[in-house]
């Protein structure tokens, strides 16, 4: 019998198609990419057309070797690669590590990894497409060019260790652009004015507010407002009693996945797309085996197949009603908006597993993000919510008053998905007086409020992202990457969930746009996107697209080191609220070989340093002092007592906010990621968990189930000698 070969990138992936496949196919993993350009050079002939240096990548020798002992068996090979230009490229490189044969080498696509799609793709075989191909190798050109050759720069004239990217350095220049309008934005004062109105035969007040435009008044202006009113009647003037609906979500793409989990779920970007990767190659379901539950999850399309469509209305009428279905075809809010097509929109594979049914074969991350993802998908083919709205105008003194009133009429696709938190409850309004025109109304209370303008807020992850989309500036498989690079290289930090430039940023991004003005500019960025997609249509030739960048980006290299030759970039420090105890200053942040500590910027007058320590909740179990937060010289954090002289209590274990019911004395848990019970270690009480030998927390009742929900393993006791 004739032996079939399916070659995918991920072992989870292979573990899942396996299962849909006969005795006749072997399928194996390559584990992402086989070759790259090297490490140690630019990989690019810049007088040889461009062409590109590949090498294998190191330790990806046995995983070659182990394919090429299947392909002695196999009579077709089946290239099952992800549908976008990286899958692609990972394709043509095993075709050449491998040295496959053209004619028994076909290529497959499946947009969800289930049986039907699997078989259906097995159908369909295709050869390379090279367009995809030339687009990643296009792209990839680019960005080595930009980080090999402006990074250089950046360790010479800034600091040792720094690093620049052709999209990083965009989306970090966003952050700073939106920095300098906050530190720029000078707040302006407004008043508002409500009234609380008296009617007869009604206990509840009728709440007014002052109509003037946008409500927004002087103090003067308020004060002579509140002043013409005082003890005047107010009038009906008009009611307006209409109905307002409010359209179903579009379909989940990456971007708009990421934004709302990160708002609903609080998912950083790199976690949201970490967990739909999971369920994308497979989750192993009771009852139904392991199946992919989510399809494809790059894509900027809002497109569904027409199968999925239907299975999605016919899933509505039979659990909801055929007056949820939705009336009429949706169309895309971004019709305009160039996108790459070629996938479907991020949904369930199935409309009829609801995520309650298979809740106990997924983590909680799992769960969550898939119910997420299965409520907009089920919330997209569901009818218009609908409201009855009331607006009654009134008059006092000639000033005119306006109240609001809402209430649902018809959920629609509300009763399965609601906009905004899972944890935003929507007020339900008292039911307004029955009030005609002409009735009057005394007013009970007036209050007036003050405000001020505020600034634009900072970028969160999921809004950065947003604006990275607007703009044109990276593709759906590059967010999460650019959003986590500039956190990890120090140049963004968080603050209060939101992403705020540092010193170091501000000065990469200040020379980037001073020397490099064209690789930073977001109009230039995007419209490089845009000769990427042209790539891929076949349209323009990949070595075009690169000579034509390389030519005015050689030449702003040349202008940067001629200007910047006897220039070094200082990066300020940043100052803190620590006072140093020998002289007085502020004390700076430094770096230095062990990571950041506090310094006086006195030296070296004055050279008192200390290291950087963050406050934890609870108290220590010996002397009931202070918990901090340290680091160790290999960067693993442990915790102490803040009187570590005469008290010497640290632990691995994280204290927590929550008291001991049997002592009294503060919980502690296990660091490391997962739901895990607090348990106590305070050696005189009944509910003590010891330390082992090696410094764990045993396992007890207490503490049992809740490394069980959190899926982690016994550490091993040691490794096994080969033979």
């Amino acid at each position: 019998m004739a032996k079939n070969l399916v070659i995918v990138e991920s072992p989870a992936k292979s573990k899942t198609i396996k299962k849909f496949l006969g005795s006749n196919y072997t399928v194996v993993a390559s584990n992402g990419h086989v070759r790259d350009l090297p490490k140690s050079q630019m990989g690019i002939d810049f007088d040889n057309d461009f062409d590109l240096k590949y090498i294998t990548i190191r330790g990806k020798g046995p995983v070659l070797a182990s394919i090429r002992k299947e392909l002695k068996k196999a009579n077709k090979v089946y290239l099952a690669t992800d549908p976008d230009r990286e899958g692609e490229a990972i394709a043509w490189h095993l075709c050449y590590a491998l040295k496959l044969d053209p004619q028994k080498t076909k290529r497959i696509t499946f947009n969800e990894i289930t049986k039907n799609a699997v078989k259906q793709g097995l159908k369909n075989p295709r050869d390379i497409d090279m367009n995809l191909v030339d687009a990643q190798q296009a792209r990839r050109s680019l960005d080595r060019m930009v980080g090999y050759s402006i990074s250089p720069v950046l360790w010479v004239k800034v600091k040792s260790g720094l690093s620049a990217g052709r999209v990083q350095s965009v989306a970090l220049k966003i952050i700073a652009d939106r920095e300098a309008e906050i530190d720029a934005f000078i707040p302006e004062e407004y008043w508002t004015l409500d009234v609380e109105l008296k009617v007869p035969g009604y206990k509840k007040p009728l709440i007014a507010s002052y109509k003037n435009g946008k409500n927004r008044i002087s103090a003067e202006q308020v004060d002579q407002i509140v002043s013409d009113i005082s003890n005047s009647d107010y009038e009906v003037k008009d009611i307006k009693i209409t109905n307002r609906t409010k359209k179903s979500p579009l379909p989940f793409t990456t971007s708009t996945l990421q934004q709302v989990a990160s708002g609903k779920l609080n998912f950083s970007t790199q976690k949201t797309m970490q967990v739909a990767q999971q369920l994308y190659e497979g989750v192993a379901v009771a009852g139904h085996g392991t199946i992919g539950l989510i399809t494809y999850l790059r894509t900027d399309s809002i497109r569904i197949s027409e199968e999925a469509d239907q299975a999605c209305k016919n899933y509505i009428q039979e659990a909801y009603g055929p007056e949820y279905v939705v009336k009429e075809e949706k169309k895309s809010q971004n019709s305009e908006k160039k996108i790459q097509d070629a996938h479907e929109a991020i949904r369930p594979t199935n409309a009829a597993l609801d995520p309650e049914e298979i809740k106990g074969s997924l983590t909680r991350e799992q769960y969550r993000l898939y119910k997420l993802i299965w409520s907009r998908f089920i919330a997209c083919q569901m009818a218009t919510a609908v409201y009855d709205t009331t607006q009654i105008e009134s008059e006092c003194a000639g000033h005119s008053f306006r109240s609001n009133h809402q209430s649902l009429r018809f959920p629609g696709f509300l009763a399965v998905y609601e906009e905004g938190r899972d944890d935003d409850q929507e007020e339900v309004a008292d039911p307004l007086p029955p009030l005609s025109e002409g009735d009057l109304a005394h007013p009970e209370k007036c209050e007036k409020e003050q405000h001020f303008t505020q600034p634009p807020a900072r970028y969160t992850e999921a809004t950065l992202v947003k604006a990275m989309e607007e703009k044109g500036v990276g593709r759906p498989s590059t967010y999460a990457s650019i959003v986590s690079t500039i956190q990890d290289r120090e140049y963004v930090v968080k603050k209060e969930k939101r992403l705020a430039p540092t010193p170091l940023g501000e000065v990469v991004t200040q020379l980037m746009v001073e020397r490099f003005n064209d690789v930073i500019d977001v109009e230039f960025t995007a419209g490089m996107e845009d000769k990427l997609d042209e790539v891929e249509a076949g349209k323009t030739d990949y070595r075009t697209v690169l000579s034509d960048f390389y030519q005015g980006f050689h030449r702003e290299m040349l202008d940067a080191e001629e200007a910047l030759k006897q220039t070094r970039i200082k990066v300020p420090d940043e100052v803190t609220d620590e006072i140093c105890e020998l002289c007085g200053r502020n004390m700076v942040i430094k770096l230095g070989r062990f990571g950041k500590f506090l310094a006086c910027p006195g030296y070296p007058e004055c050279k008192n340093t200390k290291p950087i320590v963050e406050h934890m909740p609870g108290r220590c179990p010996k002397c009931g002092g202070g918990m901090l937060k340290r680091k160790s010289k290999k960067g693993y954090a442990y915790y102490a007592c803040e009187n570590s002289a005469s008290c010497g209590f640290l632990t691995w274990d994280v204290p927590t906010d929550k008291d001991c019911p049997t002592c009294g004395q503060t919980l502690f848990k296990k660091s490391g990621k997962g739901r895990m019970r607090p348990f106590c270690i305070n050696e005189t009480c009944p509910e003590f968990v010891p330390e082992d030998k090696r410094g764990y927390r045993k396992k007890t009742s207490q503490t049992e189930a809740s490394d069980d929900e959190a899926g982690k393993k016994k550490p091993a006791a040691g490794r096994k000698k080969k033979s």
